[in-house]
């Protein structure tokens, strides 16, 4: 701020001059004394200059709303919404979502730093504010392929741009409690720049959960349990409950949400796809199931603003208060929460549901051609099996956890498995994309209940290699060769022939298209999944797929190096042992 501006904003407060804006007749939600004040709220030069009674160059009635700050998602990945950050701005800004803390650690593990720079660069057109994480785990495991290694040497430059706060999730607990020196030198990283640290530790408890928090992990977005939940908070952290479009845990960790304990409560959403903004919205979503779940309305708000403010240290803004941002957001009411108009940085920018910003995009030519394929072929699928008896990734109803089973196959006469119609066994392949290793590893999936053709996808957490599964060897290599051409996305083949798909050109992970483009497209592919290959109805068919790869969650898991055993910590054969 310049010597005049602030000469003005504190004459605009004291009521010796006109503010720039004013916004009348607000019932205020006062966060820090956790009240509700009728007035005036004046902005001068996109700061708030007071409240109370004022006189301005413009004058917006809110006609007796309630006026909350910017509402704050506390952590989200961008990717997953299968947009660009342009688009989710636009998608989001109009549910009041003033601030997101994202973690591009989908794009960072295909383009390395280089897709870094685009989601900064695009998260510039938008009139959400976008503040990163650094990704902390780059590849998530030494167990796959990706498409770089960020070790410390490479955070050293970034850990210190502005707009990023710290390093994101620290997925490798193990690294941090076992004192691996790769673990010590990122956080020290963080350290020596007086950035944060964000953490992710699920099942982590007792002296372990100690030693990672011990590191000033500074929250968690992993809580299972009320239980979880409040040891975390007694060790320092702060919690974020979290209700996206596949993880739903806010509804029960609310009900441990106290007045003792609350400010250390944050909401986020990890995930969120453009049906479930469209159909449920963002955090003013998470607001109405807080005060659903017997939450009071103040105490959701604070958790969606100040305390995600205070978090992560963003003391311009989480209130509505003299000399804060003007993030302002009028609500109908504190229940339904419908949001009216949306003010950033003093400028109105959302009304009624419409985005009122022009529309720009950042170029992606950076992060396209994000697929390359080595010696490529159907002869990578071949598995030629001494034993019909072999492990399984077992899928488990309601989530991307995986039970390792030992199943009977069919095999032909040269020990190739043979797609059994009345067993619901597939294979599946992960075929790295990035460093044209050639890697192409093989298993076989249960429970997914495909009956016809064949799904890829590049979309596979989290190093996003393409992960493929169908009836057979010729359905598999179509789908693969298709998705090539595409540059990455999910598709859908059946008898050698495309039944659907969606390109997502943005390294392979995010569409350059609409929300609206993207929730059709998404829709479609749910619909043929289901009636034209025969998908299980009580699986959800791509996102359950792009989990598969995950090395991170039990039981068992494939990546492009072979079938891994999470428990474990070590790749098994896909031949099991005689009974």
């Amino acid at each position: 701020m310049e010597k005049e501006q602030l000469k003005k904003l504190i004459a605009t407060a004291g009521g010796r001059r006109k503010a720039d804006l004013v916004i009348k007749n607000c019932k205020i939600v006062d966060v820090f004394a956790g009240k509700i004040i009728e007035g005036d709220i004046a902005v001068s030069d996109g700061q708030i200059a007071g409240i109370g009674k004022y006189d301005g160059e413009k004058i917006v009635d809110a006609q007796g709303r309630y006026a909350l700050p910017g509402l704050i998602d506390s952590h989200i990945h961008i990717e997953s919404s299968y947009v660009s950050p342009e688009e989710l701005g636009r998608l989001v800004v109009p549910h009041g979502t003033g601030t997101i803390i994202a973690d591009p650690h989908e794009i960072v593990n295909v383009c390395g730093i280089q897709g870094l720079d685009y989601m900064m660069a695009a998260a510039e057109n938008t009139a959400l504010d976008i503040k990163f994480m650094l990704p902390s785990c780059v590849p998530a495991t030494p167990f796959e392929h990706a498409g770089d290694t960020i070790d410390a040497k490479k955070m050293e430059e970034p850990i210190t741009r502005e707009n990023i706060l710290g390093l994101g999730e620290f997925m490798n607990y193990p690294g941090i409690i076992n004192l691996d020196d790769d673990s010590m030198d990122k956080l020290m990283v963080a350290k020596r720049a007086g950035k944060l640290i964000d953490g992710h530790s699920p099942g982590v408890k007792g002296y372990d959960l100690a030693a990672y928090a011990s590191a000033r992990i500074q929250g968690d977005h992993e809580c299972a349990t009320v239980e979880d939940m409040e040891e975390r908070i007694s060790l320092g952290m702060y919690v974020l409950l979290r209700q996206g479009s596949a993880c739903h845990d806010l509804r029960k960790l609310v009900k441990g949400v106290t007045v003792e304990n609350s400010r250390r409560c944050l909401l986020c959403s990890d995930d969120r796809q453009p049906k479930t903004i469209s159909e449920e919205g963002h955090i003013d979503n998470h607001l109405r199931m807080c005060v659903e779940e017997g939450l009071d309305p103040i105490t959701a708000i604070r958790m969606a603003t100040l305390n995600a403010a205070e978090c992560f240290r963003l003391y311009d803004r989480g209130a509505i208060a003299p000399g804060y941002r003007a993030d302002v957001v009028l609500v109908d009411d504190l229940t339904a929460f419908r949001v009216n108009k949306v003010w950033l940085n003093g400028k109105l920018v959302a009304e009624d549901g419409k985005y009122l910003p022009e529309f720009r995009r950042q170029s992606i030519d950076a992060v396209q051609s994000s697929v390359h394929l080595k010696d490529f072929s159907k002869e990578k699928f071949r598995v030629a099996l001494k034993s019909n008896r072999v492990h399984t990734v077992e899928i488990l109803p309601g989530g991307v956890v995986t039970k390792k089973s030992v199943d009977t196959v069919k095999l032909d006469q040269n020990g190739e498995f043979v797609f059994d119609p009345e067993k619901d066994i597939v294979k599946m392949a992960v075929v790295e994309r990035h460093k044209m290793t050639g890697n192409v590893a093989c298993g076989f999936l249960k429970g997914y209940g495909i009956k016809r053709g064949a799904v890829a996808l590049s979309v596979a957490h989290d190093s996003h290699n393409i992960i493929v599964t169908g009836v057979n060897d010729d359905e598999m290599e179509f789908a693969v060769r298709e998705l090539e051409k595409m540059g990455g996305g999910i598709i859908l083949v059946n008898d050698c022939k495309v039944v659907e798909s969606m390109p997502m050109p943005i390294a392979g992970l995010m569409s350059d298209r609409s929300g609206e483009w993207v929730d059709e497209k998404l829709t479609a592919l749910h619909e043929k999944a289901y009636s034209a290959l025969g998908i299980s109805g009580s699986v959800e068919p791509l996102m359950t797929l792009c989990f598969m790869s995950l090395p991170v969650i039990p039981e068992v898991k494939l990546t492009d190096i072979g079938l891994f055993d999470v428990t474990s910590f070590s790749f098994i054969p896909l031949e099991a042992d005689e009974e």
